[in-house]
């Protein structure tokens, strides 16, 4: 991994990416009582180059984000035509955006992984009969009917900005 200090020259300290992955591990949230405090932002390319920015219920697991749309949808569109997008979450202390690439998940094993993981936080998703993706008894209803597809984003990089002293702002490649 590549550290790049991007507060070095205000004398922060480096960001320790770690610390970072263990709360997103552990789901942190900004505080307590935060508002929209699991707001998670998806930023894909529309097809003519400017960015769509979304709300999604992505999780992270395994080092990384995942995500699940309709195919019919903006998103699923975009990903598709384009891999490139960025995830930005705020957690305990910090903000952070991770940029990647989009790569749908078709295997069993991993979709059943990331449906009983979803359906661990309260969203009762579980595989899709046709093998095609997940299913679940609701979602947004801008996501059009099942199966929905499962994106995993692939980290190239990511910028993380401590909200709480001393501060800090560290880019990683990964």
């Amino acid at each position: 991994m590549e550290i790049a200090n991007l507060g070095r020259a205000d004398g922060l300290p480096p960001v320790d990416w770690p610390a970072i992955a263990g709360k997103l591990d552990a789901g942190s949230a900004p505080a307590a009582d935060a508002r929209n405090s699991r707001t998670t932002w998806l930023s894909t390319m529309n097809q003519d180059g400017s960015p769509h920015v979304t709300a999604v219920g992505a999780l992270w697991l395994d080092g990384t984000f995942w995500f699940q749309t309709g195919a019919g949808t903006r998103k699923g569109r975009n990903v598709t035509r384009d891999p490139r997008c960025s995830i930005a979450v705020s957690i305990r202390d910090a903000d952070v955006v991770l940029e990647g690439d989009a790569a749908r998940v078709t295997e069993p094993d991993a979709l059943a992984r990331i449906a009983k993981a979803w359906a661990d936080q309260g969203w009762p998703a579980e595989p899709d009969q046709s093998g095609a993706g997940i299913t679940a008894p609701y979602n947004a209803p801008s996501q059009g009917p099942p199966p929905w597809n499962v994106y995993r984003i692939q980290p190239r990089s990511a910028i993380v900005t401590l909200t709480a002293e001393p501060g800090g702002l560290t880019r990683f490649r990964f």
